[in-house]
């Protein structure tokens, strides 16, 4: 019976791995993101595609500041798995003070929010922020685990 529960436990431990889910977000022609906020769940992937040239990746703040992935080079695919939850605030490099900003709630943990909003940005860009967060606040929706899923489908 031990071994029985061991293997079923290693079969869900596999099949969360196999559905992380990978969002796309694409630079636009408008100095902007194909999607400006992100509501993603813990082990996800965010994928951002070069569809026009001159932008880039850059965190400016997340829940583990020394832990922020790096700047991405401009016009390259940049791909990062988010397995810290809490809020990520990103920019393009050469257009955040226009108000190029992104924002990522992973595992709908807002804990860290105060420090995204205290982060020091230019007028239009601090501005585009309180937009996005009241977008983030509003958007703010109970993720359930996959792994809850499986397990009320197997035992229910």
């Amino acid at each position: 019976m031990r071994l029985l529960l061991f293997l079923f436990f290693l079969y869900l431990l596999s099949w969360q791995v196999a559905v992380a889910d990978t969002v796309k977000i694409e630079f636009t022609a408008d100095d902007s993101y194909s999607i400006e906020v992100a509501n993603i769940g813990v082990g996800d992937t965010i994928e951002w595609l070069p569809k026009n040239e001159g932008h880039n990746v850059e965190f400016l703040a997340g829940p583990n500041m020394e832990a922020l992935p790096e700047k991405s080079d401009l016009n390259v695919r940049h791909a990062i798995t988010f397995d810290l939850p809490g809020v990520y605030l990103y920019q393009c490099t050469p257009h955040g003070n226009m108000g190029m900003l992104g924002l990522i709630v992973v595992g709908n943990n807002f804990d860290n929010l105060g420090n995204i909003e205290e982060v020091e940005l230019s007028r239009v860009a601090k501005s585009v922020l309180q937009r996005l967060i009241r977008v983030a606040r509003s958007s703010k929706q109970p993720i359930l685990s996959r792994n809850v899923l499986v397990h009320l489908r197997l035992v229910g």
